[in-house]
């Protein structure tokens, strides 16, 4: 098992992609935190899971919540090695004047403000035990940006760039900072990207612009998380891996 006795914490784990990092996680022998706003949904995954698993409510855009949380998730795994900040959110996919200052709000403070809240917590528990690893979920939205989603886009690219950052800032700790960009998946959020409406034929196009011919899935994204945070990947920090097709190219 490729980690076999590792503690990871998965934000927005109840659904999508982080229930299936959480899932591939506990294949590989690691014992989970489910993280969730939706307190039904981690507890279904961590159930799920089994034994050894647990499941936490938290509003990760509330920096005392997430001390709370983390102190929760310690205290029950005996410690955490891997956090996989993985909970996102989006405005609807629609002209830039017409997202409002609410939508703005909180697509930053999900998908960028939850991973200052976490980083807070984290590295100096990982920094005290030795070392650990932090993957970031981003886009390649923040990397190949398109119209309809300027702000999500550019939250992305924090993303994106805040891990590469931190893995500079974190080496001397032992602590590495990884990164994925997934291409659209099929996922909750989907007919947010869309936009457009949801029908066979706008999906077929959209999945036209993906060389590979499909979008991502939730295995997808779990896989590679796997292998980032495993000891196979002990020379890996700063990276942002394109999990897309080949969108990117």
């Amino acid at each position: 098992m490729r980690l076999a006795n590792k503690r990871a914490l998965v934000t927005g784990g109840g659904s999508g992609f982080g229930e299936g990092i959480a899932r591939a996680f506990a294949r590989e022998g690691a014992k989970v935190a489910v993280l969730d706003i939706n307190e039904t949904g981690a507890r279904r995954v961590a159930g799920e899971l089994g034994e050894g698993h647990v499941a936490i409510a938290c509003d990760l855009t509330n920096g005392k919540a997430v001390e709370a949380a983390w102190e929760t998730a310690s205290a029950a795994l005996g410690g955490i090695d891997v956090v996989v900040n993985n909970a996102g959110w989006t405005h609807r996919n629609k002209p830039i004047l017409e997202v409002t200052e609410e939508e703005f709000d909180k697509v930053y403070a999900v998908n960028v403000k939850s991973i200052f809240h976490m980083t807070r917590v984290c590295v100096p528990a990982m920094r005290d035990a030795g070392g650990g690893v932090i993957v970031n979920i981003g886009s390649t939205a923040g990397l190949r940006p398109r119209p309809g989603l300027t702000w999500y886009n550019s939250s992305k690219g924090a993303v994106n760039t805040l891990t590469k950052s931190l893995a500079v800032e974190l080496a001397p700790m032992k602590i590495r900072v990884c990164g994925i960009a997934p291409v659209i998946g099929e996922t909750g959020l989907l007919s947010e990207f869309m936009g457009v409406p949801d029908t066979p034929e706008n999906r077929a196009k959209f999945i036209a612009t993906i060389p590979l011919g499909r979008m991502s899935r939730p295995d997808d994204i779990a896989n590679a998380t796997v292998f980032l945070s495993s000891d196979e990947a002990a020379m890996i920090t700063g990276a942002v891996l394109e999990v897309d097709g080949g969108r990117c190219i």
